[in-house]
């Protein structure tokens, strides 16, 4: 899929010449990080204009923050922010109340979970979370706009990133409701991405999803990999007279992923501006294995059903493990986290 597609990139600043080399740096830079070895994604990245979806962001700075835009007068901040377009880092794009509401994620972290959500020509892709925008570009590039749905609660967000789409050359269906509650009109999908850390995995996506869907979801500071299953037939009715039991379950990748919370959910340990040592005791905690990225992804995993100090036992005695040994099961009746095997000896509730 993916055509060319014609855009107006005259309204946010540089020239065709310009964007289009920060953006050829960009994807080498992405590519020898041992991403986009998919042809049809590094296609994407390669057309796709980031900049045309963050004609402005916010730079942090000591008291707050600084706003960098594509039609400052002064030349050399206009360059500044089409640089800062292109790096290869997130970039804070609403900021209320000081703070952080919306951003555009690390491209390269994009291109690894696009990767990773295995598309196939002709899947159906509902993205929750529409941001800027700039990720469902990407998503219709491969896929056509057909084949794709963003959901945002926030209204500004979704008429925003519309704009940018529309701009850039895109149109996919931009619907403005709960994530948490899918989009069923549009169902069923074939594969479900986030864009938000999730307290928990909502059970109305599964019901969304054809069996052997795949959801893709940062939670707890890593990224689940979920595939959806029928779980048999009970009596609840259906278009074949029974309703089937949809379940899911996978591994978390090796990777770690922080990003901004499902809005209208509560925040979930670990998410910006919280996290598990912020409303944690960790008193006799070692410092040093306090500030350990893995153990902070277990606390954030176990936390309202370990104590610290059980997880940090559970950690220690099975050699420190990694994210991808940990899993997630989901099923109409629970949720419940898992290391090394769902029926194993170490498996705990998620809190609702």
């Amino acid at each position: 899929m993916g055509a060319h597609r014609a855009h107006r990139e005259d309204e946010y600043g540089p020239d065709d010449t310009t964007a289009a080399e920060a953006r050829a740096v960009l994807v080498r830079d992405i590519a020898a990080g041992g991403a986009l070895d998919d042809p049809a994604w590094r296609a994407a990245f390669e057309e796709v204009p980031r900049h045309v979806f963050v004609p402005y962001y916010f730079v942090s700075r000591p008291g707050g923050y600084e706003r960098l835009w594509s039609g400052d007068p002064d030349p050399a901040r206009q360059r500044r922010w089409l640089k800062g377009a292109y790096a290869d880092g997130p970039l804070a794009t609403r900021v209320r109340d000081g703070e952080l509401i919306s951003s555009s994620s690390q491209p390269s972290l994009m291109a690894r979970m696009l990767e990773e959500l295995d598309v196939r020509d002709g899947d159906r892709v509902l993205e929750i979370g529409a941001g800027t925008g700039y990720n469902a570009a990407l998503l219709a590039h491969r896929l056509g706009d057909a084949q794709v749905t963003t959901v945002d609660l926030d209204p500004e967000i979704t008429e925003s990133a519309r704009t940018h789409l529309a701009t850039a050359g895109y149109r996919p269906a931009v619907v403005t409701g709960d994530g948490a509650r899918g989009c069923p009109e549009r169902a069923p999908y074939d594969r479900i991405i986030a864009t938000c850390t999730l307290p928990s995995v909502p059970t109305a996506w599964l019901a969304q999803c054809r069996p052997g869907a795949r959801i893709l979801a940062p939670f707890a500071t890593g990224l689940i990999a979920l595939r959806v299953g029928d779980g048999g037939a009970d009596g609840d009715g259906g278009a074949d007279g029974v309703h089937r039991r949809r379940y899911a379950e996978g591994h978390f990748l090796h990777t770690a992923a922080y990003f901004v919370p499902l809005r209208g959910t509560p925040r979930p340990p670990g998410a910006s501006g919280g996290g598990p040592m912020a409303h944690r005791p960790l008193g006799g905690l070692p410092r040093r294995t306090i500030e350990n990225d893995l153990f902070r992804f277990l606390l954030a995993l176990t936390a309202g059903s370990l104590d610290p100090h059980e997880a940090l036992a559970l950690w220690e005695q099975e050699r420190r493990p990694g994210r991808e040994r940990f899993g997630i099961t989901v099923t109409g009746d629970g949720q419940w986290a898992w290391l090394d095997d769902p029926a194993g000896p170490y498996v705990w509730p998620l809190s609702p």
